[in-house]
């Protein structure tokens, strides 16, 4: 349930992704919308397999060969992406939508020289020549926080922390001086003081460049304070979309509610709660509500039929029967009502 806004820039729109696999066909992505507005950050979170990064493939063209986009639209500036080869991808990638990747070991070329790997990429997006490459490739790297640049520009990946890899692959990814940031796990591979580093850079940036960024995490808590709209995604479909406060506050899908009971709460005692079972087999998806058999709330009609968007408010909205008016009232779990109590006042 995209908004339309004069300000939206991408606007994904029913997008329905397959993989070909021996068994079948894989349905990762089943009919997802969203949109993005101008100097906003838009968060989609889930469990790993719930087609997060699939859908980030897509809107950057890399999808892997057996990936077959059978439905749906990425509307950018008037332009489908879905209907773009690759040469046309080559006006798009790098130089209009960035994209930082979770893995800055594997992101990086081991065998090439920090700068070089920098210097490529401006040499591609803006035809500077080598001299006013590498004035740039320093300043990209003291923006993101290297130290010495000049002298740290002719080292190699291995010469680098994991931090100070992902800070190389952040000044790769604006080095075409995108309008859009695409995020995919970008704090995965590093421990938590690093991480929290990581994200104030992003944040910086974003504010300095005034960028658009789509956060993908498998980590509700990260992007607490990142994004201003959130959309929870499970088995190739959003369930649940708002505004940061909505999701975090108010959430309505007990899919939701799971993931947000999970995250540890180091002001309490209390139990850390996982969520039972496991995703369902996309080449099968189940009948109905995909969550419905690892929820304890499900309903029987979640196991019959899928439910419908049902809207909560103009910026929330959630895909729950739960919130039919003739459904049994069900509160979320009393664990996440005290936190969120804790954490509002107790207005919730």
């Amino acid at each position: 349930m995209p908004t339309d806004s004069n300000d939206t820039i991408l606007k994904v729109t029913d997008l329905t992704i397959s993989f070909k696999a021996y068994g079948g066909m894989v349905q990762a992505v089943r009919g997802v919308s969203f949109d993005l507005k101008r100097g906003e950050t838009v968060a989609i979170v889930g469990e790993s397999g719930s087609g997060k990064s699939v859908t980030i493939k897509a809107i950057m063209g890399i999808l892997p060969g057996n990936a077959v986009i059978e439905g749906g639209a990425i509307d950018y500036h008037g332009t489908d992406l879905t209907k773009l080869n690759e040469e046309g991808f080559h006006e798009i990638r790098g130089k209009r939508i960035g994209l930082i990747f979770q893995d800055p070991l594997s992101a990086l070329n081991p065998i090439m020289k920090i700068g070089k790997q920098i210097t490529e990429v401006l040499h591609l997006t803006k035809k500077l020549s080598t001299a006013d490459a590498k004035t740039q490739a320093i300043e990209l790297m003291r923006s993101v926080g290297i130290p010495e640049p000049e002298r740290r520009f002719n080292q190699y990946p291995f010469q680098f922390s994991g931090g100070m890899r992902q800070r190389i692959v952040i000044a790769i990814a604006l080095a075409g001086d995108p309008e859009i940031l695409i995020c995919d796990e970008p704090t995965t591979a590093l421990d938590v003081t690093v991480q929290a580093k990581i994200l104030d850079l992003i944040n910086q940036i974003k504010k300095e460049r005034n960028l658009s960024v789509i956060f993908i995490m498998h980590d509700l808590g990260v992007v607490a304070n990142m994004a201003q709209r959130v959309n929870v995604m499970y088995a190739g479909k959003i369930l649940e979309s708002g505004t940061a406060e909505d999701v975090f506050f108010r959430p309505a899908h007990p899919y939701t509610w799971a993931l947000l009971s999970s995250i540890p709460d180091m002001q309490t005692k209390e139990k850390l709660l996982a969520i039972p079972g496991t995703p369902p087999n996309m080449i099968h998806p189940p009948k109905g509500d995909a969550f419905a058999v690892r929820n304890k709330y499900a309903l029987k009609l979640d196991f019959e039929r899928e439910p419908p968007p049902i809207r909560i408010s103009d910026t929330h909205w959630a895909a729950t029967w739960l919130l039919h008016p003739k459904a049994p009232k069900v509160d979320m779990p009393e664990i996440l009502r005290h936190r969120i109590n804790r954490m509002t006042g107790g207005v919730v």
